[in-house]
């Protein structure tokens, strides 16, 4: 599904190298700071509509004074899969496979309960048919089977026992031999990073990234921001390989995603109606409930409705938001899919200008970093509900 970005989006906001920036290497977060809530937050300013960038520096525990009796916070309540799993070939060369999803056959093709699309390194190496053990220290060796390969992916259709045909009943396979599937960029592993990299409303087992936002999220924050009057509900979507897959194509027009799992529940949207009458703001925590509301809004004619089922909405400059009014998210990668999105919201100038201010100021950057605060004021006009 494209996002069909209308006539205000510049032409260079339609180019992919128009979103690069250049980052310090010790700018990106090794290890999370405690408690959560302790992270650095950069406050987009309203007096900032326009390529200069205005921002205020305060710590997410302010956010409980940015938000206002009434307003509805949407946080994601997917949990991470201890997807990463290290396996080996009968001739002892090392693989190793990261869980995506259940395997969605073509039509036509043959498939059985088990069947999981994975990544695997070195990928080369596994053919179909090919068996591999999957290992764990303290578990006996777990004999698998390569089906096949994905040619949209490069990735790998790998048969696990036939009752683990979703995410709740492969979970305890993993949680017996896998381990948290943290970013590349994150070289400092830690035995923390099972809780850590969990939001503390992990609910529905499914997703292979965090929804990182949401991690600066403690109990205590969430405590004093209901305390406050405001309203918690809950989306659900699965990160999956469209977040955190890089974009090559440079002409964004043309861009697709990789579809997620999303549901909306009827709750979730009784909640956003109940804001709306009563004058609140709709506030997503994290870029993942940003793509839950507005694709499922976009299936449904730009009203937000019951849904459940894949997605995959590119938002990125000229959008106009359905159902999303502000934002708190982290700091993304260069040339991202993530970058497009929040350029959405406050043009793309802005952004790479609050980024430089960030790095100068000595942010921390990706999944275990410092977060952005963009309130509804802060909004281009042409983007807002």
């Amino acid at each position: 599904m494209h996002s069909e970005p209308n006539s205000s989006a510049a032409p260079a906001d339609q180019r992919l190298s128009s979103y690069s920036f250049d980052l310090p290497q010790n700018r990106i977060a090794q290890r999370p700071v405690e408690p959560r809530h302790a992270a650095r937050l950069l406050a987009v300013d309203s007096a900032g509509v326009g390529p200069a960038p205005h921002a205020r520096h305060l710590t997410v525990w302010d956010l409980r004074q940015e938000l206002r009796p009434g307003d509805l916070l949407v946080v994601n309540d997917t949990r991470v899969l201890r997807a990463r799993l290290r396996a080996r070939r009968p001739s002892g060369g090392a693989v190793e496979l990261l869980v995506l999803e259940p395997w969605e056959p073509r039509p036509g093709d043959a498939a059985g309960p088990g069947q999981w699309l994975c990544l695997a390194r070195p990928a080369k190496t596994l053919r179909p048919g090919d068996w591999i053990e999957v290992v764990a220290e303290g578990q006996p060796p777990l004999a698998v089977q390569v089906l096949g390969s994905d040619a949209d992916t490069g990735g790998r259709i790998v048969q696990f026992p036939p009752d683990c045909g979703d995410a709740a009943t492969l979970e305890p396979l993993l949680l017996r031999y896998g381990a948290m599937p943290l970013p590349p960029y994150i070289q400092d592993h830690d035995a923390a990073d099972h809780e850590r990299y969990q939001t503390r409303y992990a609910a529905r087992p499914g997703a292979v990234a965090a929804p990182t936002a949401g991690l600066h999220l403690s109990d205590a924050l969430l405590a004093a921001i209901r305390g406050r009057g405001v309203e918690v509900a809950s989306t659900t979507l699965h990160v999956g390989l469209g977040t955190f897959r890089p974009v090559n194509t440079e002409d964004l027009s043309r861009l697709q995603l990789h579809s997620e799992w999303v549901e909306v529940s009827p709750q979730l949207v009784g909640a956003v109606a109940a804001c709306r009458a009563r004058g609140g703001r709709v506030i997503a925590i994290g870029t993942t409930s940003v793509r839950s509301l507005e694709a499922v809004a976009r299936l449904h004619g730009g009203e937000l409705a019951p849904h459940s089922g894949p997605v995959n909405l590119v938002i990125q400059p000229g959008y106009r938001f359905a159902v999303v009014q502000g934002l708190l998210t982290n700091f993304h990668l260069p040339r991202s899919s993530l970058l497009l999105l929040v350029s959405a919201l406050i043009g793309r100038e802005r952004l790479l200008a609050l980024y430089a201010e960030a790095i100068e100021r000595e942010y921390r950057f990706f999944s275990y970093g410092d977060a952005m605060w963009i309130p509804p004021e802060a909004v281009l006009p042409g983007a807002r509900t």
